[in-house]
């Protein structure tokens, strides 16, 4: 018995042993295991760290030269706009322009071509007020001009460079063109409306803005006059480029999408035939654009124009209308006084979306009435 005792413990002593030992191998083996599960995820959180700050520095290194896609006018352009007096060069960089791939949100471009201040800018302040982003303002005045505009008017700042102006010569087709060059630089500008600082807005600026961005047409009227202040005006010299039969006569004021707005800068060909030609009594800026739009871009247009005057009196200037004239049912008759249509195929009643001549004591009347009538906020 006594000899059989230790063995029977060193049988249970090399159990025990071999227990622990492979207790121990396995705790080693998954100490390797999660070891190496550790090293995995460190070296792959390793590489991501690295591949980040990789990424992070090279885009701050070129931060400074890069820029969101949020001004639709590039920096070259901007310059461009602050220090170009050259006409020649301006419709050429105008023309060059190309358009964004990127989305942009389209706006309309007010073009004003006023002798000096802006008498009504209260009631387009009301009118532009809310909709940053979907406009732009131009304001082409004579040189000699030198008013002051506050610096939170939408009017701040928005002066091009100019040269003067006069009444019936080929001056005038230079400051629209002059205009229209200015607001093609903003790629973004996708309809123009030129206006005098006598017009006022018929509608509020939502509905006027879908109006013209919604339109597959421009507004310009135009038509053939056989009177003397039509055909008569005609010069023989003008043949063969420009025919009696080609003459047309309309509104200075017109609305032109960005293609014909485009054509209109970069013609050169019948500018000089008007500007050698047309004298008075012939007016360059009652034929030109017509006349223009006549015999290359019919299909551009829809031949009616979006800016009430009243002729009805005669003479070489349309009425006038004063504080006195401005009432709910005077707006309303001028806002829908016609049928008219849309798209070359639908009939509606709002046919004018601007008008004028408004002298400056219709202001007031103009801002008491026209925040309900039309929806301005007051």
């Amino acid at each position: 018995m006594a000899t059989v005792q230790p063995q029977h413990q060193r049988q249970k002593q090399q159990h025990l042993f071999g227990s622990i030992s492979r207790s121990v191998n396995t705790h080693v083996h998954l100490n390797h295991v999660y070891l190496f599960l550790l090293f995995v995820i460190g070296f792959s959180l390793g590489v991501v760290m690295t591949l980040f700050l990789k990424n992070f520095l090279f885009t701050m290194a070129i931060a400074p030269f890069a820029s969101p896609n949020t001004a639709s006018v590039s920096l070259e352009a901007q310059r461009f706009i602050k220090n170009n007096t050259d006409d020649d060069e301006l419709f050429q960089k105008a023309t060059s322009m190309v358009q964004s791939k990127n989305t942009v949100v389209a706006k309309v471009a007010f073009m004003f071509l006023t002798k000096g201040p802006l008498p009504l800018a209260p009631l387009w302040e009301k009118f532009f007020a809310g909709h940053e982003g979907f406009y732009s303002i131009y304001v082409h005045s004579q040189p000699s001009s030198n008013e002051t505009v506050p610096e939170n008017s939408v009017f701040h700042g928005r002066r091009i460079p100019s040269q003067p102006v006069y009444w019936g010569t080929t001056t005038m087709i230079d400051a629209e063109k002059r205009l229209l060059a200015n607001a093609l630089l903003d790629i973004s500008n996708q309809r123009f409306v030129l206006l005098s600082e006598s017009c006022i807005p018929l509608f509020n600026f939502t509905t006027i803005y879908k109006y013209l961005i919604n339109s597959n047409l421009s507004f310009l009227g135009l038509f053939d006059d056989p009177r003397s202040p039509g055909r008569g005006r005609y010069n023989p010299k003008m043949s063969p480029s420009i025919n009696i039969t080609d003459w047309r006569k309309g509104s200075q004021w017109f609305e032109v999408h960005r293609d014909l707005a485009l054509h209109i800068v970069s013609d050169t060909k019948y500018y000089r035939i008007f500007k050698t030609h047309c004298l008075p009594p012939c007016y360059s800026d009652e034929h030109y654009i017509p006349t223009l739009v006549n015999i290359l871009y019919p299909e551009l247009n829809s031949n009616r124009s979006i800016t009430w005057v009243d002729w009805s009196r005669g003479g070489p200037h349309p009425a006038k209308f004063g504080g006195n004239q401005i009432t709910d049912e005077f707006l309303n008759q001028i806002r829908y006084q016609s049928k008219c249509l849309y798209n070359g195929n639908t009939v509606t009643s709002v046919c004018n979306l601007f008008a004028r001549k408004f002298l400056p004591n219709a202001l007031g009347p103009l801002l008491r009435i026209c925040p309900l009538l039309l929806g301005f906020n007051p």
